[in-house]
């Protein structure tokens, strides 16, 4: 079984349930948040649209530094409205998806590593990097806003199952 074969399936199914709590994102809330120290759901949004952004590197650079020598650090994306996130939240998932579907299983276990200033800060194989860190890190944010939907009084849609808004 190829790797796009074993991954899609599971990356499909995160993309779309992702893509469902993106669509109540309330235009007028992007500035909420729970907590001084907590970030906001317009940050949260932002953030979850970036993620799949990042497959094409992991899946063919050896690492990523956010904040380069002499180079401009990495910035979450700034989009102040649902529709802007919607469009880059599919355009770099259609681009991760082909990634994945070109990417070569030979290189699954090459190491990958995040970097900051040329010093890294960790180094795991791609195939680990995809898990944590595209995978898992979507599910962590998704859940974020869900809490945030619910704290807001916004309906959450069915995640792994129906919602308690979607029971009736």
């Amino acid at each position: 079984m190829s790797y796009a074969e074993m991954i899609l399936p599971e990356f499909d199914q995160e993309v779309a349930t992702t893509r469902r709590v993106l669509e109540r994102l309330p235009n007028d809330k992007l500035d909420w948040k729970p907590h001084p120290k907590s970030n906001t759901i317009g940050w949260n949004a932002n953030h979850l649209t970036e993620i799949p952004g990042w497959v094409e590197n992991i899946l063919t650079e050896p690492g990523f530094d956010v904040a380069p020598v002499n180079g401009e650090p990495h910035a979450t994306p700034t989009l102040s409205n649902r529709d802007a996130i919607l469009e880059l939240f599919d355009g770099n998932t259609i681009e991760a998806r082909s990634a994945i579907q070109r990417f070569d299983n030979a290189k699954l276990n090459e190491p990958w590593s995040l970097y900051e200033a040329g010093a890294a800060v960790m180094t795991m194989p791609r195939g680990a990097v995809m898990r944590t860190f595209v995978l898992s890190h979507i599910v962590h944010h998704r859940a974020i806003l869900t809490v945030y939907y619910r704290l807001n009084d916004i309906a959450v849609p069915a995640i792994y199952g129906p919602s308690a808004d979607e029971q009736g």
